[in-house]
């Protein structure tokens, strides 16, 4: 048979053409992001890292969420009903519910998930106290009987963030709660790669095909999610600012989970990079105290490094952009329902002669503080930096350790070794007397490292716990926050807004108060 050389051409140029297109769309269906750290603990109960809780929204569901307003909305639940006392509480999971294995999410699940995230979250910690039992009077239905009324179940049961309380098989959630699990089987959006997982290199989860979305648009924790990809790969080596920035301009990457603060003048100016808002009420900086290492277990010598660390310093080194932050001086965050200034003086309205004056006073006998430094979280990495400055002016010694993000994680996990971290939390996690962790002041009981130790927060919280009328929350919430600027819970280094950078042809970003994936298109 002749063939005319054009058509052999032809036939070439066709068979090029179709392969730039199917390749084009394969690019199509991968989502590629550079997240804020590496990714490491893939329990998401076992410790509050935000890395462990995005992983934790791209696999696992949740029985409530909390909207882009802080209203908690269903999610896994279908309906429930409280007794006139408001303590029983009855749920009903909606239909279709499955996990990655193939089996059906029953109410068996949700129970040893819930008594699991009991043992290791502060809010959770907090339910379980008025918990008297739990029953699954069917595969579809569970139920919460209290001791004596909360006014907060649904706030706990819906909190977006860490630790989120998320819906495991029974055989992982029956894992001690103090070590971690081994499978990672949600009924979540996505499923996880493990056999592709690399720490320090790459996570990689495809659309799970099975889940049934709700119906509602997406809004904060809430909502429908649904998935317009087939794979997101979730970059863990790029740890270069510059490096990122480079991929995404480059398009090797569509998004920056984090852009560096050092690059977002730069970046706002690119035609081809969008920086899309996805958190409505921003974070919040802390530094922690461990105060069970001396000289930290002395309440003065706290005091006198609290008055130290001034807002402003760690703000314009860490951020540096004046529209992305803010001085604060509530625990609570400002602006918010329980956000308050009041007892806040030794910190607001201190100076470096009153830090020193203080330590002096306080009988500090020269131990050197250590200090972990994160040397990979570009969000946080100058502010050990900035304390270790202002703590030495003050008087104290300071030894300064630089380590991996992940490495510091597992070692602020131990009680010894160890004086001070600092790391940044959503305001959803801190704007709440009972969500926010250093309130839990039971010592070694505690459920946050730290350990501080008061029984009049105690006292003031288990109050707070039972309070239903928001007056009387409002008060008690004010007690607590002169309370924890008494004892030097912590230093609260004012609030900031993390910047996210994408490709112009990514669409469907909506407000998260997270970092959560779905509804993303890629055009």
């Amino acid at each position: 048979m002749k063939v005319h050389r054009r058509s052999l051409v032809s036939l070439a140029l066709l068979a090029s053409a179709t392969l730039f297109h199917t390749g084009a769309m394969a690019q199509a269906n991968v989502l590629r992001i550079v997240p804020h750290s590496n990714l490491a603990i893939l329990d998401p109960i076992w410790t509050t890292a935000y890395m462990s809780r995005n992983h934790g929204y791209m696999i696992y569901d949740t029985l409530f969420g909390t909207d882009e307003n802080a209203k908690i909305k269903p999610q896994m639940v279908d309906s429930w009903t409280v007794s006139e006392d408001k303590r029983l509480y009855t749920f009903k999971l909606r239909k279709g519910l499955e996990f990655h294995d193939g089996k059906p999410v029953t109410s068996e699940d949700v129970v040893a998930s819930l008594q699991r995230w009991g043992k290791r979250d502060a809010m959770g910690s907090a339910l379980m106290q008025f918990v008297q039992r739990m029953d699954t009077p069917a595969p579809d239905t569970f139920r919460l009987f209290l001791g004596e009324a909360c006014g907060f179940v649904f706030e706990a049961l819906g909190k977006p963030s860490s630790n989120v309380p998320f819906i495991m098989p029974k055989r992982v959630a029956d894992t001690d709660a103090f070590k971690q699990i081994e499978e990672h089987i949600g009924s979540g959006p996505y499923v996880f790669k493990k056999d592709e997982f690399k720490p320090g290199d790459k996570a990689v989860y495809t659309k799970f095909a099975k889940y049934v979305p709700r119906s509602e648009p997406p809004s904060g924790s809430t909502g429908g999610k649904r998935v317009y990809v087939d794979r997101v790969e979730w970059n863990l080596a790029l740890r270069d600012a510059q490096a990122q920035v480079n991929a995404l301009q480059k398009g090797e990457v569509d998004i920056i989970e984090q852009l560096s603060f050092d690059h977002y003048e730069s970046a706002k100016a690119d035609p081809n990079i969008q920086l899309p808002k996805t958190d409505k009420f921003g974070l919040q900086y802390m530094g922690r105290f461990n105060h069970l290492m001396k000289p930290f277990d002395n309440v003065k010598v706290r005091q006198a490094a609290l008055a130290a660390l001034t807002q402003e310093p760690f703000l314009r080194a860490q951020v540096g952009v004046k529209e992305l932050y803010r001085t604060c001086a509530s625990m609570f965050v400002c602006n918010t329902p329980f956000g308050s200034t009041v007892g806040s003086d030794i910190q607001s309205k201190s100076n470096m002669k009153k830090a020193q004056d203080l330590l002096k006073a306080s009988g500090y006998d020269g131990t050197p503080i250590i200090i972990m430094k994160p040397t990979d979280l570009a969000s946080i990495q100058k502010l050990p930096d900035v304390g270790a400055q202002l703590l030495r002016q003050a008087g104290f010694k300071v030894d300064l350790q630089a380590m991996d993000w992940q490495s510091l994680v597992g070692r602020r996990a131990k009680k010894d070794g160890w004086h001070m971290f600092y790391t940044a939390w959503q305001a959803f996690d801190v704007w709440n007397p009972i969500s926010n962790p250093i309130t839990d002041t039971r010592g070694e009981k505690s459920t946050w490292f730290g350990w501080a130790t008061d029984d009049k927060m105690v006292s003031l919280r288990n109050e707070f716990m039972r309070a239903t009328d928001d007056a009387a929350k409002k008060k008690l919430g004010e007690a607590i926050h002169v309370r924890a600027f008494e004892i030097a819970t912590h230093a609260p280094l004012g609030e900031f807004e993390a910047p996210m950078a994408a490709r112009k042809n990514i669409t469907g970003f909506f407000v998260t108060n997270g970092n959560m994936y779905w509804n993303l298109k890629k055009n």
